[in-house]
């Protein structure tokens, strides 16, 4: 399957190309400013127009430049929920959404992205997410009432609510990641099974709702929702940082399974 990605970045970030793929490259900085640098295909399209559906099959090899880097990297699918856009400069008029995704996922503290108990919420990490397709502009008494995160109980309520309604799965990976692995993503409409140098570390019947749309970043931004109620987001100060990915195949399974 053929497929195209457009380079984003932000705060001094670039992405340069390498033999059989790219380097994307945060400078070093503090926590003031975002950087980012991000490979992705849906930025000037509609949500409803995503390019990937299931069966789908995607692989690729990725090494970091250390373990511990402050923010956020990985890759795979997701519906960009937090994207807002009111359509002008070219782009797609996008609202929030709640979150739909398939993928590998590094998020240092305070970052904490779990909604369920013994779901990893940081460190280096396989997750799918199905959300409830309710659409955005009934989503906008919600997205008004985040202020309200705050107050602890409160948030703790909110918590609790949104946990209800979004089916969430995921597993640790305990591997180098600064040596070069293999990452793939089996989707399925039944479900999503994960695989690190063709070991499988996650299956799940938790899929979730199509079309997604493929990303690939290194960012130092981290986003909190603790068990305690404990809202917040921001950026990081990092190092000079850096992710390489090769080889990356997206197929149908029909495809993998004649081929």
């Amino acid at each position: 399957m053929e497929f195209e990605l457009s380079p984003r970045h932000a705060g001094g970030a670039a992405v340069h190309p390498i033999p059989g793929g790219w380097r994307l490259e945060m400078p070093p900085g503090g926590a003031r400013l975002y950087r980012l640098a991000q490979l992705d295909d849906y930025a000037r399209t509609l949500r409803s127009r995503l390019k990937h559906k299931p069966p789908w099959n995607f692989s690729l090899r990725a090494r970091v430049s250390q373990a511990d880097l402050p923010g956020t990297w990985g890759f795979g699918l997701w519906n960009d929920p937090f994207g807002l856009s009111l359509g002008f400069g070219g782009k797609p008029a996008r609202l929030p959404a709640l979150p739909q995704t398939a993928w590998f996922f590094h998020a240092s503290p305070p970052n904490w992205l779990s909604l369920k108990e013994g779901i990893p919420g940081d460190g280096f990490f396989a997750s799918t997410i199905h959300s409830p397709g309710i659409p955005s502009l009934l989503l906008a008494p919600a997205v008004a009432a985040l202020p309200l995160c705050a107050i602890h109980p409160i948030s703790r309520f909110f918590r609790r609510l949104a946990g209800g309604i979004i089916r969430q799965a995921g597993a640790r990976i305990n591997a180098d990641v600064t040596q070069w692995h293999t990452y793939s993503i089996v989707w399925q409409n039944e479900g999503c099974t994960f695989y690190l140098d063709g070991d499988e570390i996650l299956s799940t019947p938790i899929s979730p709702h199509p079309p997604l749309g493929l990303v690939i970043w290194i960012d130092n931004q981290f986003a909190a929702w603790s068990p305690r109620g404990e809202f917040g987001y921001g950026t990081l100060e990092n190092p000079a940082a850096w992710l390489e990915i090769q080889d990356v195949t997206i197929q149908s399974i029909q495809t993998v399974r004649s081929s």
